[in-house]
């Protein structure tokens, strides 16, 4: 090999093939310098450490997938595979993924907490908590300065200023931020004040790394966001962030912003809706005062309810012609009775016994009783013997004959 005269391009050919299949996928970490993004889009930098550097290359679609921004004196982890450059006689390393060193840790602490409450029910959706239409009170946990809590407060001053927005401070990065929005969330759930009980909660924050929303992946905040009462709507980071505590919640928004809006009603929406409402109620009313009218109409004008009229009516001329009826009736029976008593009057006539001594009968009375027989009277008794015209004394002087 040592006698052998190589070009330039040989040996270069040569390092190439032989470094690129030693070192066909890489893992480097290292801080970033002399970062320069091209107009092209693909970034161009180098890694180094105290020791050595190394260039390093992101092409443009690869950037695409970096959620973060990449910044000189960053120490990332930068996954790809070596490459020789021949025309400038150097190697450098085509990066295929880049990630915030730490990161992997989380990562891989993100994945076992993830595992854990997922077979623990965390993310299901049955038990996850309806948001209230119209809240009267908002407890939000985030950093008490900033743009996120302009930002909502700005997005329900204008959409529902009537809400009545309880701020529970605090940080939202570092070692204590785990254990301050949990203490939050505690807080609205069991107020020392019961005024401030809220109706929902937004835990909130602007985007970062995976380091900066860390405290949004603990199982303490988790917990708390379970446990919860008072529905939560998380707000993590940017839309494409995703957290622990987004998917625990009752609702996750993309951005604060979205969450303001997600938590109270538009009160124009809500004024129309009202208005709407009221029409519709007017209209129904309206509907059924005229179906009222309608069947009231038809009932007037139904043989049922004109039935009593008509009997009363008939009734009042019943009760008109009552005197001249009741008179003729009257005049009736007393033309009756008056024939019936001429009749009787007639045959009672028929009967009297004075008629019958007119035609010259007599009647024979002893004492108190009409003599009926000769076999009645004896020898020497005294009788009356009565005309139609008066009576004479006689005394029996001898038998009866036959």
């Amino acid at each position: 090999m040592g006698d052998v005269t190589l070009s330039v391009s040989e040996l270069t050919f040569r390092i190439k093939s032989e470094l690129e299949s030693i070192f066909p996928v890489v893992r480097v970490k290292g801080e970033i310098s002399n970062c320069k993004r091209h107009s092209s889009g693909h970034t161009y930098l180098t890694l180094k450490d105290d020791q050595a550097q190394i260039p390093a290359v992101i092409w443009k679609n690869t950037g695409t997938r970096i959620s973060f921004d990449l910044r000189d004196g960053m120490e990332v982890i930068a996954e790809g595979r070596l490459e020789v450059y021949p025309p400038s006689g150097r190697y450098q390393l085509i990066c295929s993924s880049v990630t915030e060193a730490g990161q992997g840790q989380l990562q891989q602490a993100f994945a076992m907490l993830l595992q854990k409450l997922a077979k623990a029910g965390y993310f299901n959706a049955e038990r996850k908590k309806k948001i209230p239409a119209i809240p009267e009170t908002i407890g939000i946990i985030t950093s008490p300065t900033g743009a996120v809590i302009e930002d909502m407060g700005r997005v329900i001053e204008r959409r529902f200023p009537a809400v009545r927005i309880l701020l529970f401070p605090v940080r939202v990065q570092g070692d204590d931020a785990a254990r301050e929005v949990k203490r939050g969330i505690d807080y609205f759930n069991n107020p020392a004040d019961p005024r401030h009980r809220a109706d929902v909660l937004i835990v909130a924050r602007g985007g970062g790394s995976m380091e900066d929303l860390q405290a949004f992946n603990e199982e303490m905040v988790a917990e708390a966001i379970y446990r919860s009462s008072v529905p939560v709507i998380s707000a993590v980071g940017h839309e494409t962030d995703i957290t622990i505590a987004d998917m625990v919640a009752d609702l996750r928004a993309g951005t604060p912003s979205i969450a303001a809006e997600l938590a109270v009603p538009d009160r124009g929406d809500l004024l129309k809706t009202i208005e709407n409402q009221q029409m519709r109620q007017s209209a129904l009313m309206q509907a059924k005062l005229d179906g009222a009218k309608m069947e009231i109409d038809s009932l007037r004008q139904s043989y049922a309810f004109n039935r009593p009229l008509m009997q009363l009516q008939q009734l009042s001329e019943k009760a008109e012609s009552f005197p001249e009826l009741l008179d003729l009736a009257v005049r009736r029976k007393w033309l009756q009775k008056a024939t019936e008593f001429a009749a009787a009057n007639q045959q009672l006539a028929l009967l009297d016994y004075r008629k019958i001594l007119q035609r010259g009968y007599a009647l024979v009375k002893k004492e108190t009783r009409f003599i009926t027989g000769s076999c009645e009277l004896g020898l020497s008794d005294r009788a009356d013997i009565l005309f139609h015209d008066g009576s004479v004394a006689v005394t029996v002087t001898g038998p009866p004959t036959s």
